[in-house]
């Protein structure tokens, strides 16, 4: 040892080194990359990607490469380091060597190449993985050897070795994945996104058209008021019904009506020709799965019904489309067809308005396990029919009645400062 120059052992100790950062961050790379990332790379013929992707197919065999590597590096510096100090500083000059060869791996062979690929796993994954794939081949019966013991110490210690993650994503993690795509996604695609999420939380009844507040058509009218409520109508689609809209004869298109207005002699003949059969949903029917039976049977609305086969009201395919992309208006002053915004800042909100709309235009967070709208909370919170003009907290929420009938409450006044008036009881309105 005495005869090898001082310069080459100190190369030697320089190579092994940055050989020792190297499987260090090639380590800390491979394991912090974005699986969904590099799956998407792959697919894309990126050659890095692929050969990165067939070596986390086995990461057994990976880390223990990676580790055999680092360690036999590891170790052939230290002995290399060791005879330089002996040769500079003579019998104890281990004990230096030890200390310096320490500090320099633990900061330029671990911390500092672990820590930047951990921040850019890419830079360090992709290109390593040209150098690994080849180094696997070649030392393949070494690791073999390796992963035969480690198995066999998992098997005393009970652990199965084929465990692995399949990287699945429950519903709540992929919206944290949504949540934290920061620019990447635009903050509406990101908002439309966590509601197709939320689909499946939501029941039909939750959006649905009371039956009081149903439109349709009763076919014992008089034929003249019929042709007005057609010609009037400011939807689409319409149910016909026999005195009762749980005797509901069917659906009618009022394009397929048109033929009605030119024809002098049109009757309720002619009306119940175009009569289609209806469509009933079930209550309880969660919104994802009633967008997919829309598209199934080609329909756009339904009546929704109890176990008893009664009425409870009416639900459109856009009604659906709107939980996942808002509402579709077209008035500025409106934030949704029952939420209306006042000159001075508050809202007027009409009582059959859901909790869950309601909840969404002002970002509160009313109760939604409870009643449906909000006349029916703040009826299930009062336990009375309330007079205008009385005022009440709920969930710390100010509403203040405005117009009330003889058996709901109409529309509701509501002041967007709600904080700053609950933070200043002086301010707080009378009643709450």
């Amino acid at each position: 040892m005495n005869d090898i120059p001082l310069s080459f052992l100190f190369i030697s100790l320089v190579l092994l080194i940055v050989m020792s950062a190297f499987f260090s961050g090639s380590e800390t790379g491979l394991m912090s990359l974005n699986r969904y990332r590099l799956k998407n790379l792959a697919d894309k013929k990126h050659k890095g990607a692929q050969r990165a992707q067939t070596l986390l197919e086995t990461p057994e065999r990976l880390i223990g490469l990676i580790l055999l590597g680092n360690n036999l590096v590891n170790i052939l510096a230290s002995a290399i380091a060791t005879i330089i100090g002996i040769r500079l500083m003579g019998d104890f000059g281990f004990i230096f060597s030890t200390i310096v060869l320490t500090f320099v791996i633990l900061v330029f062979a671990e911390v500092t190449p672990k820590t930047m690929a951990a921040l850019h796993p890419e830079r360090f994954a992709l290109p390593s993985a040209f150098v690994l794939k080849p180094m696997l081949m070649l030392l393949y019966p070494l690791v073999w050897l390796i992963n035969l013991f480690t198995r066999g110490i998992f098997k005393l210690l009970g652990i199965s070795a084929q465990a692995r993650s399949h990287y699945d994503l429950s519903s709540e993690e992929l919206r944290i994945v949504v949540n934290e795509a920061g620019t990447m996604i635009p903050q509406q695609h990101q908002q439309m996104l966590l509601s197709i999420l939320d689909l499946e939380k939501v029941t039909v009844e939750d959006i649905m058209v009371p039956r009081t507040e149903i439109t349709g058509i009763d076919i014992n009218d008089d034929w003249q008021h019929i042709m007005q409520q057609l010609a009037e109508s400011q939807h689409t689609r319409m149910p016909v019904y026999d005195g009762d809209i749980d005797k509901v004869r069917g659906m009618i298109h009022l394009r397929n009506a048109l033929h009605l207005f030119t024809k002098e002699t049109s009757s309720k003949e002619d009306l119940q020709k175009i009569i289609r059969e209806a469509y009933f949903v079930p209550e309880g029917t969660p919104l994802n799965t009633q967008l997919l039976n829309f598209q199934r049977e080609r329909r756009r609305i339904g009546l929704v019904v109890n176990e008893y086969g009664d009425i409870l009201g009416l639900v459109t395919l856009e009604d659906i489309l709107e939980e996942i992309v808002g509402e579709f208006t077209t008035d500025p002053a409106a934030l949704s067809k029952d939420v209306h915004l006042q000159e001075d800042g508050s809202y007027l909100v009409d009582g059959s308005t859901s909790v869950r709309e309601l909840n969404r235009v002002l970002n509160w967070n009313l109760p939604t396990e409870g009643p449906k709208t909000l006349n029916g909370l703040i009826l299930e919170y009062l336990e009375t029919i309330p007079d205008p003009g009385t005022s009440l907290l709920i969930a710390d929420y100010p509403l203040e009645i405005v117009q009330t009938s003889q058996n709901a409450v109409k529309t509701v006044h509501i002041n967007p400062n709600w904080k700053q008036i609950n933070e200043d009881p002086l301010q707080s309105p009378e009643g709450c």
